[in-house]
C-alpha cells in the first residue's frame, strides 16, 4: 500500500495536479510521517498551489524526518519566507543555517544576495555573487546578478567581456541567455553604447521567448484589445455606494499602471510616510478573481451583496495575514488597472494611484526589463505599444467613471518638481506633508520589484527623454503609437 500510495503521488506530482498530488501525500504521511522526502515533495507541491504557510511546515517536518540535502530545505523555506512582507530576518536565518551545512551552496548564495538586493545592500549582495561565481564559473545565473549589480559605467568592464564570452557558447539554454542578455544589455546601455546595447536587448527578448519552449503562442493583440472591451461593458456605470455594510477596516492604496511607469517609486514614496506600510506586488486581488470570479470579467457582475462582503473579507484576511499593520496599506501591482471596477465594486471608497511616464521612455524601459516571458507583451516592441495603447484607453474609462478617486502621478512632473508632486499624491491619499517621504532613497525597507536600485536613489532626470539615445530604433513604435486608435 504504501508503495502504491508513493506511486500515485509522484504520479500526480508529475502532471501537475498539485491538489490531488497533495491529498496522496497526505495519505501516505498519515501512515509513514517518517518520510522526509515525501514530506519535502509534500511541501514543494503545496507551495506550487501557494499554499506557504502549509509549505513552510511541510519542509520543517521534513527536517523533523532527517530529509536528505537539509541545505535545500531551508534555503527553500528562505524563498517562501522572502515572499512576505517582514520575514526577511527569518529568511536571512534560514539561509544562514542552509550555508551553516554547506557553506558553498550555491542556491543559498544566490538567495542570501537577492535579499541583500531588496534592502538595498549592494556590497553584500555583490560579494554573495561573487562567492556563487567562484564556486561555479559556469553558473550563468550568478554571473547575470553580479551584473546586475554592478555601477560600472566603464565600456571595457570586465564583466561585459564575461558576459560577451558567456554568450558566444553553444551550450548556453535560452533562459541562461535571456539572463545574461538583459544584463549584459544593462551594462552596455550604462556605458552609453546604446546601438550595441539594443542589438543585445533584442536579442535577450528573444531568447526569452524561446525559453518558454515549442508551441508556445506569443502576446494575442486581439484577445487582450477584446478583454478590455468586455471589461469596459461589464464595469460600464460606477458603483453606487458601498452597499448594506462595508468594513471598518480601510481598504489599502491601489497602486497601478505600466510596468516600469514609476510604480515602484510611488510606492515607496508613500512608504517613507509614518503612516503607510508597503505592501508590494500582492497576488491577492489575482488570486481572488481566479478561485471566485470566473469567468471574468462577466461573473462580477453578477454579485449580490453578501458575495461582495465575503470576496472583501477574503481580500482583507489574505492582507492581514502579509501585512498585520494597522497603518495604510500598499498593493502596488501594476496590472491592477484592469481590475479597477472590481476594486471599487469590494472598495467603493478605495483610491487608485495610476503611475505614467512619457509612452516611448515607458515602453523602452519595459523592453529592456527581464520579466517573466509569460508576460508576452514585453517581448516585443510593436506588441509594448499595443498593451500601452489599450490600457490607456481601459484607464480613461476609470478616469470618467471614478474621476475624483484616481490620482494620475506623472514620472515625468515628479522628476521636474518632487515637492509638489509628492505634496499632492500625499494630499490625494489624506496624508499631512512629511519631509521623509522627500528622501525616500534613505527609506530601511525591503523593495521586492525591478526597480529595487532605482528607489534607492535620490530622483534624477535621466530616465525622462531616455528614448532619444535609442531614437533610430524606434520608428515603427513610434508608428504604432500613433496608428493604434483603439
Amino acid at each position: 500500500m504504501i508503495q502504491a500510495l508513493l506511486a500515485k503521488a509522484a504520479r500526480l506530482r508529475r502532471a501537475g495536479q498539485f491538489a490531488e498530488a497533495a491529498a496522496a501525500y497526505k495519505e501516505l504521511l498519515a501512515l509513514r510521517p517518517d518520510l522526509g522526502e515525501s514530506w519535502y515533495n509534500l511541501a514543494w507541491v503545496q507551495r506550487q498551489a501557494g499554499q506557504l504557510d502549509e509549505a513552510l511546515c511541510s519542509y520543517q517536518q521534513a527536517l523533523d524526518a532527517g530529509v536528505r540535502g537539509a541545505e535545500e530545505v531551508y534555503t527553500n523555506r528562505a524563498a517562501i519566507l522572502s515572499l512576505q512582507p517582514g520575514r526577511e530576518e527569518a529568511a536571512f536565518a534560514e539561509l544562514q543555517k542552509a550555508l551553516a551545512l554547506d557553506a558553498n551552496f550555491v542556491p543559498a548564495l544566490l538567495n542570501c544576495g537577492n535579499l541583500y538586493e531588496d534592502r538595498g545592500q549592494r556590497v553584500e549582495a555583490r560579494a554573495m555573487y561573487e562567492r556563487a561565481s567562484t564556486i561555479e564559473p559556469d553558473n550563468f545565473l550568478a554571473l547575470a546578478r553580479l551584473a546586475g549589480v554592478s555601477q560600472s559605467t566603464d565600456p571595457r568592464d570586465p564583466l561585459i567581456f564575461k558576459l560577451r564570452a558567456a554568450l558566444d557558447r553553444s551550450d548556453v539554454g535560452a533562459a541562461d541567455r535571456a539572463d545574461l542578455g538583459f544584463a549584459l544589455g544593462r551594462l552596455l546601455d550604462a556605458a552609453k553604447d546604446y546601438d550595441a546595447a539594443f542589438t543585445v536587448y533584442k536579442a535577450a527578448n528573444q531568447a526569452s521567448f524561446a525559453s518558454l519552449g515549442p508551441g508556445v503562442g506569443g502576446y494575442d493583440r486581439h484577445a487582450h484589445q477584446e478583454l478590455v472591451d468586455r471589461t469596459i461593458q461589464v464595469f460600464a456605470e460606477p458603483v453606487r455606494g458601498p452597499g448594506k455594510s462595508v468594513t471598518a477596516s480601510k481598504p489599502p492604496l491601489f497602486v497601478c499602471g505600466m510596468f516600469r511607469s514609476g510604480s515602484s517609486l510611488t510606492e515607496q514614496i508613500l512608504a517613507s510616510h509614518s503612516q503607510v506600510v508597503a505592501g508590494g506586488e500582492l497576488e491577492l486581488l489575482p488570486k481572488l478573481i481566479r478561485d471566485h470570479l470566473q469567468p471574468y470579467p462577466e461573473t462580477a457582475a453578477m454579485l449580490s451583496t453578501e458575495t461582495i462582503e465575503r470576496l472583501r473579507q477574503v481580500y482583507l484576511d489574505g492582507l492581514g495575514n502579509l501585512v498585520p499593520a494597522d497603518q495604510a496599506v500598499t498593493d502596488k501591482r501594476p496590472d491592477n488597472f484592469l481590475h479597477i471596477g472590481l476594486i471599487k465594486t469590494l472598495f467603493p471608497s478605495a483610491k487608485i494611484i495610476h503611475t505614467r511616464r512619457n509612452p516611448l521612455d515607458n515602453i523602452l524601459s519595459l523592453y529592456f526589463l527581464h520579466l517573466n516571458p509569460e508576460m508576452a507583451h514585453a517581448l516585443d516592441l510593436e506588441d509594448c505599444a499595443h498593451w500601452y495603447k489599450q490600457q490607456q484607453r481601459l484607464m480613461a474609462h476609470w478616469k470618467a467613471l471614478y474621476p475624483a478617486d484616481i490620482f494620475e502621478m506623472d514620472y515625468d512632473l515628479l522628476v521636474r518638481n518632487p515637492r509638489g508632486a509628492i505634496g499632492d499624491l500625499l494630499h490625494f491619499c489624506g496624508l499631512d506633508m512629511e519631509e521623509g517621504c522627500l528622501s525616500f532613497h534613505t527609506t530601511a525597507n525591503s523593495v521586492r520589484t525591478a526597480s529595487v536600485w532605482q528607489v534607492r536613489e535620490p530622483l534624477y532626470q535621466r530616465g525622462s527623454g531616455r528614448w532619444r539615445h535609442y531614437e533610430r530604433h524606434l520608428e515603427k513604435v513610434r508608428a504604432a503609437l500613433d496608428s493604434l486608435t483603439r
